[in-house]
């Protein structure tokens, strides 16, 4: 496994810090490198050439050669530039974030829409890195019918076959969520509820889903093990009644805009869900900044008004001082807005039936009224501490 160094900067506040940089080692590990050291460095700007300045990267420099690393990874978005000037100084090969985890997204994609989805993304994230990074960007060929005039650079022929490529992906892709919104249609015309698994990465959604399906998705204890919808049909006998059940690719912090544009297709699934199960990670300690980041990216494709149920999974994994006084109640995802909260282990099939039963509930309040919305789950809202998030 290539040995990695991981970097953090915290730029006082502007923007979130991980100091412990597991989140980071998480995704190293995930994309197949092994973390051998960490550093985290203060700031008040970022510095134009070398990010971090040129202390701290003879800093790196030194952990790089202590500990024989191959590569050295950025928790924060590296413009072109500035990788280029850290990959000579420290004579390795530097990554940030966002290329951490399109790496990640295009060793895990399995569906044809998957694949054209990734590399969209990495194309788009590419065509911003064409800065004469690479030796051959400096070459000039020349056009046809002329002898010593500067003909088209290499960037510029790099950079046009990029745009090219960028094109036909996205035609590819638009033929792929015509399909989808075909079968879409299809499940609408059925009366069948929809229901989609969101949440942040890990959280459990693919085990889970399993679990109420007796499917057999992929389901590990990575970050993004699960990159492709998968839509089965669960059975309620609370309700006497089917649902479609669809298990979407997780949230993750600082997740690249290229990738959320470019999952857009997949992403629909939750747009257009009648109810989204917003699976929560309960044994994480950062529970509540994964809960805000969901519903972040949320807001950001349009399913923010979505009606949601919290479902705390890993209750199992959980803290002993921490464990709920009851097994359902309602969280304030803003002023104004609660929703259901269940607290379940998808592992040991703990809470398992009274989200089945909450489900059927929805179902139900659909069949009466026609269309569901939050109202359905109207009571006194629970509200949590934006200091001190604690589980009731």
């Amino acid at each position: 496994m290539p040995r990695a160094v991981l970097v953090g900067v915290d730029f006082g506040g502007k923007a979130f810090f991980d100091p412990s940089l597991d989140e980071l080692a998480l995704l190293a590990e995930s994309a197949g490198d092994l973390p051998v050291a960490k550093l985290t460095a203060k700031r008040r700007s970022v510095d134009a050439a070398l990010f971090v300045g040129s202390g701290k990267a003879d800093e790196i420099k030194a952990l790089v050669q202590l500990h024989a690393a191959q590569c050295v990874i950025f928790d924060q978005l590296l413009g072109p530039a500035q990788q280029r000037n850290l990959e000579k100084h420290l004579g390795v090969e530097v990554l940030d974030r966002t290329m951490l985890i399109l790496e990640i997204f295009a060793a895990r994609a399995r569906s044809h829409e998957g694949k054209l989805q990734v590399e969209l993304a990495k194309l788009q994230y590419l065509s911003t890195r064409l800065v004469r990074r690479w030796s051959h960007l400096e070459r000039q060929r020349g056009g046809v019918g002329l002898r010593g005039g500067p003909g088209e650079t290499q960037i510029e022929l790099d950079r046009r076959m990029i745009a090219e490529r960028i094109k036909a992906v996205k035609e590819r892709l638009i033929k792929v969520k015509r399909q989808r919104g075909t079968q879409r249609k299809a499940r609408e015309r059925s009366g069948v509820l929809r229901v989609s698994l969101v949440g942040y990465t890990n959280a459990g959604k693919s085990t889970l889903f399993n679990a109420l399906v007796k499917a057999q998705v992929y389901a590990a204890d990575q970050l993004f093990a699960t990159l492709d919808t998968t839509t089965r049909q669960l059975y309620l006998e609370e309700a006497q009644a089917r649902v479609s059940l669809s298990d979407t690719v997780g949230f993750i912090r600082d997740l690249p805009h290229a990738l959320v544009n470019a999952f857009q297709a997949t992403l629909q699934e939750a747009i257009e869900a009648d109810v989204l199960l917003h699976v929560v990670d309960a044994a994480s300690p950062t529970w509540f900044d994964q809960v805000r980041e969901v519903q972040r990216v949320l807001a950001e494709i349009g399913a923010a008004e979505v009606p949601q149920i919290l479902v705390f999974n890993k209750q199992d994994l959980m803290d002993e001082s921490l464990l709920p006084r009851a097994d359902e109640d309602f969280f304030e995802l803003e002023p104004g807005r609660s929703v259901p909260r269940l607290f379940v282990s998808a592992m040991t099939g703990y809470g398992l039936p009274r989200l089945r039963q909450a489900i059927a509930d929805c179902r139900e309040a659909e069949s009466d009224a026609g269309l569901m919305n939050n109202d359905a789950f109207t009571t006194q809202p629970y509200s949590e501490s934006d200091d001190q998030p604690v589980i009731p």
